[in-house]
């Protein structure tokens, strides 16, 4: 993140520049129905994991059997970076990209570790020692960083002063609002909240700054239930803070709006053909508001164009 002071004869403000999108959508926005293959990915053998887009719309991949990380300047690009990593206990899963072009990533092999790509010298450097796998990672506007451990059941957080800390479980699998099963992605907004896809309770917790019990806001045992989810792998903000979720289990996405939740694509159940997804593991918007959204068990990485109307969704 990069944090810029203005000033003004009477005041001092910060504007806060993100390397993620958050786009902002009228009421009822509409994706299209069918989704369109990211190209490159076509004849790739290979599981996608993970994906970020950032305010430039380039587009980020971890390509774990292979140690790369791909880029891709923007979707028009048919000549991707490879960043190497010539290391065989190196594997790189979740990950994330700073304004600066730095990339974050979670190491998988045999020591779990969240490692940092600095652009600049063109240089890893090891940032964080983890107990098991990062299943998502995120950098907040301080820049401390979050790590999500699927099989720890728990989130940690690392300051740029090097303490860290359990955020969000207890590192027991449980139910209970301070606790965690199987977390896998992660969000935190400008305020700091922390927002876990809880997968394992089928629900989206709400951790508020400095809380250990969380708030569930969307899923099961929430306080108004609009909406059902099984296994949800992702969950990210808009930028009027509504939540928009992979629901794994389910092969769709969800979003909400002042009207509540609904489905915006994968709506009638899980498949390989363009209007479908299978399994969805993580997704991003580009600054446009489409959707890129990683579906492993088809290999393939799909785009959902966001159409230029606001028109009307079913609710459900």
């Amino acid at each position: 993140m990069r944090k810029i002071v203005r000033k003004s004869f009477h005041f001092e403000f910060v504007v806060l520049t993100l390397s993620y999108n958050q786009p902002r959508f009228c009421l009822n926005t509409i994706w299209n129905s069918n989704g369109t293959m990211f190209t490159f990915w076509i004849f790739l053998p290979h599981l996608p994991y993970d994906i970020f887009v950032d305010s430039n719309n380039s587009i980020y991949m971890t390509k774990w059997e292979h140690f790369q990380i791909v880029i891709w300047q923007n979707e028009n690009d048919f000549n991707s970076t490879k960043i190497q990593i010539n290391n065989p206990s190196f594997g790189p899963f979740s990950l994330f990209v700073t304004t600066n072009g730095d990339i974050y990533i979670a190491n998988e092999k045999s020591n779990h570790s969240v490692d940092k790509w600095i652009v600049e010298n063109e240089t890893w450097i090891s940032i964080m020692n983890v107990t098991s796998r990062c299943y998502d990672l995120f950098i907040d506007i301080y820049e401390s960083l979050y790590c999500s451990m699927y099989f720890s059941h728990r989130v940690d957080k690392k300051w740029l002063n090097d303490t860290e800390a359990i955020v969000a479980g207890t590192g027991d699998n449980g139910s209970s609002s301070n606790m965690l099963r199987r977390p896998y992605g992660i969000f935190v907004d400008i305020n700091l909240d922390l927002y876990v896809a809880d997968s394992g309770n089928n629900r989206i917790q709400l951790f508020r700054l400095n809380q250990r019990r969380g708030i569930t806001v969307a899923g099961k045992r929430s306080a108004k239930l609009t909406i059902e989810l099984n296994s949800p792998t992702g969950v990210i903000l808009d930028g009027d803070q509504h939540l928009f979720i992979v629901d794994c289990g389910n092969h769709r996405i969800i979003g909400s709006d002042e009207n509540g939740f609904r489905c915006i694509f994968g709506c009638f159940g899980g498949g390989e053909t363009d209007d479908k997804l299978y399994n969805p593991q993580a997704m991003s918007f580009d600054s446009y508001g489409n959707i890129y959204v990683t579906s492993s068990d088809t290999h393939r990485i799909q785009k959902i164009v966001k159409n230029n109307i606001c028109g009307k969704k079913i609710y459900i």
